[in-house]
């Protein structure tokens, strides 16, 4: 299954003002999401420059609903309990740069 994860932030203004200990829990959000890309988890991931304030976006490939939660409950920003919130998009079919239309 692949979904679209949408990261979102606990203000507009996050991506601006983050506090040092803001901070640190997006570098860990970083390298999670890094090892995720390694572990073929992740498809890609990077923040949004919406004009009504920044979030984060992940495309996964995951076994079922469980993982996803899990992956997302796992994340360092999530644990950290500063805020930020994740919604998810299942996405039945998957078009990417290989020119390969996946569906699961």
């Amino acid at each position: 299954m692949y979904f679209l994860c949408r990261l979102l932030p606990p203000r507009p203004s996050f991506a601006n003002d983050m506090t040092s200990s803001e901070a640190k829990a997006m570098h860990e959000h970083v390298a999670y999401w890094t090892g995720l890309l390694g572990k073929g988890k992740a498809i890609a991931f990077g923040p949004v420059m919406d004009p009504k304030g920044p979030w984060g976006v992940g495309i996964v490939s995951v076994r079922d609903q469980e993982e996803l939660s899990e992956l997302q409950e796992n994340d360092p920003a999530i644990r950290a309990r500063i805020g930020l919130s994740y919604e998810a998009y299942e996405m039945p079919r998957l078009v990417h740069a290989s020119g390969l239309d996946i569906r699961r």
